[in-house]
């Protein structure tokens, strides 16, 4: 399985903008990351195959994954590199069956040790965890113990990602407690300088 570690940067339509998505995503890569997902709740079907067209060629010419938000048939259609799935979003093992065992399959465990047992039995590739901090993007978020990154690694072999309220001055909290990647999205997308804002996290990693 590809190399999931490190910063992962949503892209999020309704955080950035449609006008922007585009030239703000360029730039972040510009800076050095290697892992974006794709999430777009606003837009129609349409302009969201539009733009993750061209996300799939950033991506491409960056040398980065590209995983899409809660739906694997786009995934497919673009050849990303995979889906990222919610509880909501669809089976794990439906995507799996619709992208095959060469695509990177996520899934959201929220605050619960015990859904990760459940989505690694249906072949995810990695879990996520979160919001551990105080988050702009889902204020309402149930909050998660840093604990719950330990106990996760410690059980089980899975790349694990941290997620919610991870700014540069806490990040050092997840990653100590062993979480293998650190997503972002409005301390990047609303920085005054998005690429300052990458660099401040890899600086961390």
């Amino acid at each position: 399985m590809q190399n999931l570690k490190g910063l992962y940067v949503i892209a999020d339509a309704a955080c950035i903008g449609e006008d922007s998505i585009i030239n703000k995503t360029e730039e972040v890569l510009t800076a050095g990351v290697k892992i974006i997902q794709y999430r777009d709740k606003v837009n129609s079907l349409d302009d969201r195959y539009k733009i993750a067209e061209e996300l799939r060629r950033l991506t491409h010419d960056h040398e980065c994954l590209l995983l899409i938000n809660d739906d694997a048939q786009l995934a497919q259609s673009i050849e990303a590199d995979g889906v990222h799935l919610g509880k909501e979003d669809g089976s794990i093992k439906l995507a799996r069956k619709l992208l095959g065992d060469d695509k990177i399959i996520g899934a959201s465990c929220y605050a619960q040790f015990e859904n990760a047992q459940a989505t690694i039995n249906a072949s995810a590739d990695y879990i996520a965890f979160g919001s551990f901090f105080p988050s702009e993007t889902k204020p309402n978020a149930p909050r998660a113990e840093i604990a719950l990154i330990a106990k996760t690694k410690q059980q089980f072999n899975i790349p694990v990602c941290a997620i919610g309220g991870i700014t540069p001055q806490n990040a050092t909290k997840v990653l100590k407690a062993g979480a293998d990647m650190i997503a972002v999205i409005s301390a990047v997308f609303n920085a005054s300088s998005p690429k300052r804002a990458v660099q401040e996290y890899l600086s961390l990693i």
